[in-house]
């Protein structure tokens, strides 16, 4: 039995989502844990609740539904394109309202025009939003995590540091400060005088030391990472804590993340900046443009959508646009693209796949209002 009550326009929401063609699915309560702490993203995985099957296994009570839909879809081996609606509870830890809460939302897998998708995700949370809330202001912000990495990319950054950064989309004050290192980097630090003069030496010495010192001390290999594995490990963080990023690519990464506007301006923006800086941008800028396009053909106003280059959201597995709406401040839906998490969990091929979610308890307060 559920310990909060089902929000009263459940009914009507769940109407909303058969209109728009979505198939009802449910998900069980309890989940494998592993593709959340894996896939989730570190904010997330620090707010679910944890627990133990008899054999071991570790299990989670379900904290958001994107990863359970992809995993039921695989599991049934069902056909693609299909939408799913889905409207149940959820369990996490948050700063504000209770840690049980009821959620609903589309998932779209396998639709492979990526823009019409992508649009009609955006459009379909505003859409529904308008009609819960009737003559409400509604302000609906877009990033795009594809853009970013392409941006990182162009600037040619080594692969770590590449990494790092786009990991850290959305989260500005990490952004800021691995701006900051990027800008004055440090020697590494807790390293003795042999340690730091076999890292400027051949491989083979590096290698052969800790090996030798692995075995003095009597630290075994089976669990752990081998003498070569740890060397390459000291060697990338030697690396990355000695690239500087010099002043005129970290002035135009700065520049980028400060684009901040109405997205019926930025297609144009960011082909100037990309023009501007040198930056070859590829397929993220010809499917931000087509996103844009098709938005408008389903009669969104896009003057009244806010592009913000900075803008992402905190889970590690979107990759390409990330939107949310919100009222007051208090985010009502959210989304984006995943086009990589099917198969990293466990589809035989790739699915395109883009979905949203409704936050109901805050819709449920802004009804009240």
């Amino acid at each position: 039995m559920p310990l909060i009550n089902m929000p009263e326009f459940s009914g009507t929401l769940l109407d909303e989502f058969a209109a728009r063609g979505t198939a009802r699915i449910d998900t069980p309560v309890i989940q494998p844990a592993a593709p959340f702490l894996d896939m989730a993203g570190e904010d997330l995985r620090r707010r679910i609740f944890l627990t133990e099957s008899e054999t071991g296994e570790s299990l989670c009570l379900r904290p958001e539904f994107t990863i359970p839909v992809c995993l039921r879809h695989i599991e049934n081996a069902t056909g693609t394109p299909r939408r799913y609606g889905y409207l149940g509870e959820v369990f996490r830890q948050r700063r504000e309202g209770d840690n049980e809460f009821y959620q609903a939302g589309i998932e779209d897998l396998g639709e492979t025009a990526v823009a019409t998708a992508d649009a009609r995700a955006v459009n379909d949370a505003a859409q529904i939003l308008a009609n819960l809330i009737p003559g409400r202001k509604l302000d609906v912000t877009l990033g795009d995590q594809a853009v970013f990495e392409a941006v990182v990319k162009a600037l040619g950054l080594p692969g770590g540091w590449q990494k790092r950064l786009i990991q850290s989309f959305g989260n500005n004050a990490h952004l800021r400060q691995l701006l900051m290192t990027l800008a004055s980097p440090q020697a590494p630090s807790g390293l003795s005088p042999e340690l730091s003069a076999l890292l400027a030496k051949d491989d083979a010495a590096l290698i052969a030391h800790i090996d030798q010192t692995m075995q003095d001390t009597g630290y075994s290999t089976n669990a752990s990472r081998s003498p070569r594995e740890i060397a390459a490990r000291l060697k990338e963080k030697q690396s990355l804590t000695q690239t500087r990023l010099d002043g005129s690519a970290l002035a135009l990464l700065t520049e980028f993340l400060s684009l901040e506007m109405p997205l019926s301006q930025a297609p144009v923006a960011l082909a100037g900046f990309a023009d501007a800086a040198g930056l070859a941008l590829g397929s993220a800028i010809v499917t931000f443009e087509a996103r844009a396009s098709a938005m408008e053909e389903l009669g969104m106003d896009l003057d009244k959508v806010t592009y913000r280059a900075a803008f992402g959201r905190p889970l590690d597995y979107y990759t390409g646009l990330v939107f949310e709406v919100s009222r007051d401040n208090a985010v009502l839906a959210g989304g984006g693209r995943f086009d990589r998490l099917m198969t990293l969990l466990g589809a035989n091929e790739d699915i395109p796949a883009v979905g949203f979610s409704l936050w109901l308890d805050r819709i449920e307060q802004a009804r009240a209002r």
